[in-house]
């Protein structure tokens, strides 16, 4: 977020491991974990609908094919925004509270939920929605491409239930199925960072999306929307192995044979991208 938004002519960041380095020195390695109240709210709601909406959607298109797989978690990718938006906005405007400053010497917000609170007040439904639009052109083929990726991950690899060495393939999976979904809408997520963020110290650079587009890209060319990529490719591998090999063991050992009425006739999981 901080390389997303910060400003081309006083630029506080170099790059990644720069920025990593200075919020350590500058503000103490609790600095790393600003805004982080906010995800801890909303990602257990978020993973809860995502995988649902998917499964259940799969279901509802009646056959397993790539095109499904990336319709359904598309379908996820777009309803999940309402909870994703205001609990980023949340995150972004408590990760740029204080830059800098070892103690913050004005503190606007408490945490993410005196965060959203305020913003509420001042600005209404419509200021908890802050980039709602961005969000949704963001998340909509972003999660229709991370769970096509999986199960062709998954399938190319052949992860069976009883493969002694599925758990490290599920993790490659995982991890390679969020490196491509960032990958595909990255471009969106700095506009939705930099609208996010607009309007904090009571200055508002941008009137929506395609304004924002047109003065960044005027201001710093193609680059600017590559900003954060290589901190964004190094969080999404490890995040996204953990949940979806989670995910998927927890559905295999739900549906494992000891777990399945003597009625169901295929008891073995032969595919657990399936699930």
């Amino acid at each position: 977020v901080r390389l997303q938004v910060q400003n081309v002519e006083k630029p506080l960041y170099r790059g990644t491991f720069h920025c990593f380095q200075s919020i350590i020195k500058q503000e103490s390695a609790f600095g790393l974990y600003k805004g982080i109240g906010s995800p801890m709210m909303g990602l257990t709601f978020i993973n809860a609908l995502v995988f649902g909406v998917q499964g259940n959607t799969l279901r509802a298109l009646g056959k397993d094919t790539p095109l499904n797989q990336f319709l359904a978690g598309s379908a996820a990718g777009a309803i999940q925004c309402i909870i994703c938006c205001p609990m980023e906005l949340a995150k972004t405007r408590m990760q740029l509270q204080g830059t800098g400053e070892y103690k913050q010497k004005t503190k606007n917000y408490k945490n993410s939920l005196d965060c959203l609170i305020k913003i509420y007040q001042k600005e209404g439904l419509r200021g908890i929605n802050r980039g709602m639009v961005s969000t949704f052109i963001r998340e909509t083929p972003s999660f229709g491409f991370y769970f096509l990726t999986y199960d062709c991950m998954t399938r190319y690899l052949g992860c069976e239930a009883e493969d002694s060495y599925v758990i490290p393939k599920l993790l490659f999976s995982g991890g390679m199925s969020g490196i491509v979904s960032w990958l595909s809408t990255y471009p969106m997520d700095v506009i939705k960072s930099r609208l996010q963020a607009d309007g904090v110290g009571g200055v508002t650079q941008y009137k929506g999306i395609m304004d924002c587009v047109r003065k960044s890209y005027h201001e710093e060319g193609w680059r600017v929307f590559t900003r954060g990529l290589t901190s964004t490719l190094l969080r999404a591998f490890p995040v996204n192995a953990a949940t979806f090999a989670t995910v998927t063991v927890f559905l295999m050992y739900m549906r494992s044979e000891d777990n399945i009425p003597a009625c169901e006739p295929d008891p073995v999981i032969h595919q657990p991208s399936n699930l």
